[in-house]
């Protein structure tokens, strides 16, 4: 979605879930304790994760580098999927999270998603558009994208998991998940994604 904006537009395209899922991956790889918040927040304070454009006909908008490593098709894996909240959720992750991001959103013209961009990264943020869908939508849309990758779930467990990550998220004490006061929502329920993407792009200034 966010990937398509940014090539009509000409504008670069960050993913900040995926800065998300490198360093969960990187705390999966080390060993680490999930629950030990002196240690993600070390982990998070020494690395150095970075976006930049993926090459032509690769599945993922963006390549991943961790410490200057591609680490891109690590990234999806259930493991990560079922960590990457309680990793996120640590104050000190966030804060080294956010400090990247905005030194990224700052190297010029950029969309930006995640789940705190509009509220906490970038509230300063010209147009904030918060992507809404009902619980029902995105169990489906999860479900049909795991089966197109090959991975084997249930609409049960995939339910579960959404409900997880969604109670963790906005219940943690830093950048709960929210829309921005001043963000556009948008329904997405019974739109494409061609429409979902028109409907973004006129709401950009220039293009206005």
């Amino acid at each position: 979605m966010g990937s398509r904006v940014a090539r009509r537009l000409g504008y670069r395209f960050i993913d900040t879930g995926v800065m998300y899922r490198a360093l969960t991956w990187l705390t999966l790889e080390r060993g680490i304790d999930l629950h030990d918040e002196e240690a993600l927040s070390r982990l998070a304070e020494g690395v150095s994760i970075t976006i930049e454009a993926a090459s032509p006909g690769a599945t993922d908008a963006s390549r991943v580098l961790v410490d200057g490593v591609d680490m891109t098709e690590r990234l999806r894996s259930t493991e990560v999927g079922e960590a990457v909240s309680l990793v996120s959720r640590v104050p000190a992750v966030r804060e080294a999270m956010v400090a990247m991001q905005r030194d990224l959103a700052g190297q010029g013209d950029v969309v930006m998603v995640g789940r705190d961009i509009g509220t906490v990264v970038l509230p300063d943020a010209p147009l904030k558009v918060y992507l809404d869908a009902s619980p029902e939508e995105r169990v489906r849309r999860r479900y049909e994208e795991l089966l197109s990758m090959g991975r084997e779930a249930s609409p049960q467990q995939v339910r579960d998991e959404l409900a997880l990550r969604d109670a963790i998220d906005s219940e943690r004490a830093v950048s709960p998940l929210r829309p921005a006061a001043d963000a556009v929502i948008i329904h997405t329920d019974h739109l494409s994604l061609d429409e979902v993407v028109e409907r973004i792009l006129e709401l950009v200034p220039c293009r206005s």
